[in-house]
């Protein structure tokens, strides 16, 4: 049984909200208007697991976790899911937006970091920085994601993502929470 983990205090709890504009066939922000949130040490435990993230994520019951990886080297977005990663191991550089894009995002993120990524967002590793870098990827209840890679051909699936429901809690925090304020 995984340590029941304890997200820092909302009061005490550093986000950083990144609009990230549209770039070739990345549509990044600029459909639904929602940042690129990053929650800086949500978990602060030293005894922090992919298991306990995955009880937690569960308990709260906004998403559902579905795999635990580092992230593509590749440039990628989903156009059927908003996306929320949990550092479960290490430290990475991640670039979102698409590398060339001049409005990229580049961050380093660190184990008990998360990150919700709207659907549309481009998003690849950059640099693994403690050699074993691990996420959670969870997806809203109910949804499926997708791959797509800003090609030719993805324009019908980039527009459904206007249709997709915003979340209604925050996948950590469930009832307040920053996710809740944009």
């Amino acid at each position: 049984m995984a340590p029941k983990l304890t997200p820092t205090p909302l009061t005490s709890l550093r986000v950083s909200r990144h609009s990230i504009p549209a770039h070739n066939l990345i549509p990044n922000t600029s459909i639904q208007n929602k940042p690129l949130l990053h929650y800086h040490g949500v978990f602060p435990s030293p005894t922090l697991t992919a298991s306990g993230i995955e009880s937690h994520l569960t308990t709260v019951g906004v998403v559902e976790p579905q795999w635990r990886f580092t992230m593509y080297s590749t440039t990628h977005f989903h156009s059927t899911a908003h996306e929320v990663l949990c550092i479960s191991r290490g430290r990475a550089k991640l670039c979102f937006g698409g590398e060339n894009n001049p409005g990229k995002v580049e961050k380093e993120v660190e184990q008990g970091d998360v990150l919700i990524l709207p659907a549309g967002v481009g998003h690849r590793l950059l640099e693994d920085l403690s050699e074993g870098f691990e996420m959670v990827g969870s997806y809203p209840k109910g949804y499926n994601w997708d791959m797509c890679y800003g090609k030719k051909g993805e324009e019908a699936k980039v527009k459904n993502i206007g249709k997709l429901p915003w979340f209604e809690k925050d996948p950590i925090y469930g009832d307040r929470g920053p996710v809740l304020e944009n």
